[in-house]
């Protein structure tokens, strides 16, 4: 069964026609299906868990990566086996903002074209999901994301970003433009990080992202290496750069070059442990979250099934 999952807000601009014309094709394929629209921040994660609690085995997404994401978490929060939810078919129709998700695996704004990959030339590719859990009143909360999870400088530009769209819509260049308007005021907190893999250290954190996916930030190649099928993330970690050494980043950020700077910290683990005595801005999809440390982000290997493109 198709349950479609709407969010009117991410690039609601074409929201209508788009609407008509997917509405048009299942009209012509004489495909029954449900459709939800999103209200309220987090309402995805709901209307998710309550699809496939009823039987719903595929999931079309019209949204951005932060209404995908929370439909992630609402799949990994519901009450179903194990067996059928590996068996849940996951599709996106690009609407957002960043659209990071998508950029890795080829899926575009080109709205009529990801739908035909959905339903017609796509193939079903097994992916792996993150897992963040952290601690409220010495109580676990876990929330699970698609694509990374930043903290420092990461989820300031996030926090900008979000505010430049409700002025000039939904547009990639809002997470460049929060990020610059960020990165000279920002300051670098004190954390320690450990890993699965033995990797542990103090340091001052200017930004860090945890990927599952190679982009983040509207096309920025943070984990250029980073592959949702592999069963691991990788990291990227920032200290205290100076002037000097921002500058130097700056023109690397959209190619992949900035695994190659040498004050870049890069690994991979499974899971990452971050403690901070500090409060900290995190993001997770583009979704800012309000917790304190420590934080632990995990993988899940294999996780979910999602329709993309044949290459």
């Amino acid at each position: 069964m198709l349950g479609i999952i709407i969010n009117p807000k991410s690039g609601k601009s074409a929201y209508r026609k788009q609407r008509l014309y997917l509405f048009h094709l299942l009209k012509r394929r004489h495909q029954p299906f449900t459709y939800k629209v999103t209200k309220y921040a987090g309402h995805a994660i709901e209307l998710a868990r309550e699809l496939v609690e009823k039987g719903y085995d595929e999931l079309l997404v019209l949204g951005g990566d932060g209404t995908l994401s929370e439909v992630t978490d609402g799949i990994m929060h519901a009450d179903i086996t194990e067996e059928n939810r590996k068996k849940i078919s996951l599709g996106l129709m690009p609407r957002g903002t960043g659209n990071d998700w998508g950029r890795y695996w080829g899926l575009t704004r080109k709205y009529k074209q990801s739908l035909d990959t959905f339903f017609n030339t796509g193939k079903k590719q097994r992916i792996d999901v993150g897992c963040l859990t952290y601690w409220r009143n010495g109580t676990a909360e876990k929330h699970y994301f698609i694509n990374s999870v930043g903290f420092g400088i990461d989820a300031e530009t996030c926090s900008r970003a979000n505010v430049l769209k409700y002025y000039v819509g939904s547009h990639g260049l809002n997470y460049f433009v929060g990020l610059l308007s960020a990165v000279f005021t920002h300051k670098s907190m004190p954390v320690t990080v450990t890993t699965d893999e033995g990797i542990e250290f103090k340091d001052l954190m200017f930004t860090m992202n945890t990927g599952n996916g190679p982009f983040a930030g509207g096309g920025i190649s943070i984990n250029p290496e980073a592959d949702p099928r592999d069963g691991i993330f990788h990291v990227m970690f920032v200290g205290k750069p100076s002037f000097r050494l921002i500058m130097t980043a700056l023109p690397k950020l959209f190619n992949g070059g900035l695994k190659d700077i040498e004050f870049i910290r890069n690994f991979t683990a499974k899971e990452v442990m971050i403690d901070t005595k500090d409060y900290i801005k995190i993001e997770k999809d583009g979704i800012l979250q309000d917790a304190c440390g420590p934080y632990k982000v995990e993988i899940i290997p294999s996780a979910l099934q999602m329709v993309v493109p044949q290459k």
